[in-house]
């Protein structure tokens, strides 16, 4: 706790001489309420109040109705008011014209740098998130009803309802890639694959590849013949035990470290079941990759190109920044159905490989009504897909004309969806929103942005074209020798040293560096590319200790590097040629495969002698 208010206390200093202010009170007022509340205030508390501050940004000016548990003197609070005087009048709380980019980044970083840090959150947060995520499949079940996806799935509807509309601007945008996705499967050109997580029936590495489990309705468009074993004369020796839908293995619900807010809650899945996502999810991103339109609007491993849409939104004012609650539980099963409404094939393999049951604590096996949860691998590009349609529903409704591929074409570079981060213009921002309701989604009222010159997307944050993206502590600090501290906390200290460098934090910095050195951390400088852990620095510096390798005379310092310790779990006879004939790409696999393989469940840090410059 010390260690953390003594860092906080030199990120004031660094802003206190970049904005010419004085944070004495407010060092003061942090330690009385840190002895009071304790690290909830770093973490909760001044979170809390970097999001009003975030608020007052976009609305232009600050209310009575933010910065809760703060006391005001005239429109603005008295704490970090030396700050906030630089960007709003102290007597109107009106946002000033030219408001202090410094002290707008310097407000975000004092406040929302404790924000994420990964702790335990006690029990009855824990299992607060856990009610939410119940409560929530009863809402998708409600709007399920109110928007009837099963009755018009089944019966004629008018061409102008909103879920023919659905269906339809779908059917445009990414029939295409469906009917690829149709094809591959048709020709049984699906390549399955096993991730390196958890799994709800607990396989994990190599032994994956034993797939003894397998459901009936996967059998009924991907034969485990074919997908699960290596060829015919390994399923005449061993099949896999088949399950009908009623004794299928479900999720496993499970929560995660996010913040000391709240967990974050994922759907652990059956081994056999992410097997056959994985390679669904290779066929879809396949089919977008190949079609123009599709790659245009909506991203999954490329973030940039939205975060390039909310510097550009934070200059001109014309993209909004929206943000959706609990975006990916709220994606129903009937949203996909009706996407996938004329791709039979497809919609049956997606059905195939979704499950249907999750296990929760405290609550049973519940039935799902929403298409998947985190864990899933098609849970991401389907939940972008449908709040893509329904974003282009809404602007449709706005434009009041049916919209075309050329229109659509029109609207690349101001529509742009990667997950849940989504960007659209500012003239259709009221009807995206109420479009987005209306099919049961709720936007984040704190983490949307249309209004000012503020815009966050995909871990950027902007302010009229200034990139003020907070440094976040990730862990706690460390308080003893490197040998004693888990890995990502060796790792994570760093890359915040690193970050905060970056940012021109230097007392921060020197904070840091000199807490590291009294826990005798070696810390010499090294490029972006090399394999150890160490410093970045804009300026040589010299490395104490550098020798040259004799034979390959390259310069070499002594620095900590990680050791993964791998899983030893071997495969084996059928399954370790179903694992060879599964293999793509022209890389070769890894030595020992066959006998180590999974996540790592350690990482070891070691001291060995490096390159300062590559990897």
């Amino acid at each position: 706790m010390k260690s953390l208010v003594n860092l906080l206390q030199h990120v004031l200093e660094d802003f206190e001489d970049r904005c010419h202010v004085s944070t004495t009170q407010d060092l003061k007022t942090i330690l009385r309420r840190v002895e009071d509340e304790g690290l909830s205030f770093l973490t909760i508390t001044l979170s809390n109040y970097g999001s009003d501050f975030q608020k007052a940004l976009d609305r232009g000016y600050v209310a009575r109705d933010l910065f809760n548990g703060f006391h005001f003197k005239g429109g603005l609070p008295l704490f970090l008011g030396g700050f906030l005087e630089l960007v709003f009048d102290r007597d109107t709380g009106l946002l000033h014209p030219l408001p202090s980019i410094d002290a707008i980044f310097g407000l975000r970083q004092i406040t929302l740098m404790w924000s994420k840090v990964k702790l335990d959150v006690s029990k009855e947060r824990e299992l607060s998130a856990i009610r939410k995520y119940v409560e929530c499949e009863y809402d998708v079940r409600n709007s399920d009803n109110l928007l009837g996806f099963r009755r018009v799935l089944e019966e004629n509807i008018q061409e102008d309802s909103p879920q023919a509309r659905f269906m339809a601007i779908g059917e445009l945008v990414f029939g295409r890639v469906f009917a690829f996705v149709d094809n591959k499967i048709h020709l049984g050109d699906i390549h399955p694959k096993h991730g390196s997580g958890s799994t709800a029936d607990g396989f994990s590495g190599n032994r994956k590849y034993q797939l003894p489990f397998w459901s009936d309705r996967l059998e009924s468009i991907f034969p485990a013949w074919e997908f699960a074993r290596a060829n015919g004369r390994a399923y005449l020796e061993q099949p896999p035990v088949h399950h009908d839908p009623g004794s299928e293995t479900p999720v496993k619900v499970i929560t995660v470290p996010k913040t000391m807010k709240t967990p974050r809650i994922i759907a652990m899945e059956p081994t056999h079941m992410q097997y056959m996502q994985q390679g669904l999810l290779a066929a879809i991103v396949e089919g977008i990759e190949q079609d123009k339109l599709a790659k245009s609007l909506i991203g999954f491993s490329d973030q940039t190109p939205n975060q390039r849409l909310a510097k550009q939104g934070s200059i001109t004012g014309a993209l909004a920044t929206l943000d959706l609650s609990e975006a990916s539980d709220r994606v129903s099963n009937q949203h996909v159905l009706a996407l996938l409404t004329r791709h039979s094939l497809t919609s049956e393999a997606v059905q195939a490989t979704r499950s249907r049951k999750a296990d929760v604590r405290g609550h049973g096996i519940i039935r799902l009504a929403k298409f998947a949860s985190m864990g899933s691998a098609l849970c991401f590009p389907f939940e972008a897909m449908v709040f893509c349609t329904i974003v282009l529903m809404a602007i449709e409704k706005e434009l009041n004309r049916p919209l075309t591929r050329k229109t659509i074409q029109g609207l690349v570079g101001q529509v742009r969806i990667y997950g849940d981060d989504i960007i659209v213009p500012v003239r259709y921002t009221s009807s995206v929103v109420s479009m987005l309701e209306t099919f049961g989604f709720k936007v984040n009222a704190g983490k949307s942005f249309w209004t000012g010159k503020f815009r966050e997307s995909c871990g950027k944050d902007y302010y009229d074209g200034n990139d003020i993206t907070v440094v976040r502590l990730r862990r706690l600090l460390p308080t003893q020798h490197w040998s004693k501290e888990k890995s990502y906390t060796v790792r994570s200290v760093i890359e915040l040293r690193n970050q905060l460098y970056k940012s021109g934090l230097w007392k921060a910095v020197r904070y840091l560096e000199n807490l590291l050195e009294g826990l005798n951390w070696p810390t010499p400088i090294l490029g972006d590319n090399s394999s150890g852990i160490g410093y970045v620095s804009f300026v040589p510096r010299c490395n104490c200790g550098m020798k040259w390798h004799s034979g390959y005379q390259v310069p070499l310092v002594t620095a900590l590097m990680e050791q993964p310790r791998p899983q030893r779990n071997e495969a084996d006879g059928w399954a370790a040629m179903l694992k060879y004939f599964l293999k793509q790409g022209e890389k070769p696999i890894a030595g020992e495969h066959l006998i180590y393989s999974g996540r790592p469940r350690n990482v070891d840090i070691k001291l060995r002698r490096v390159d300062p410059r590559l990897g």
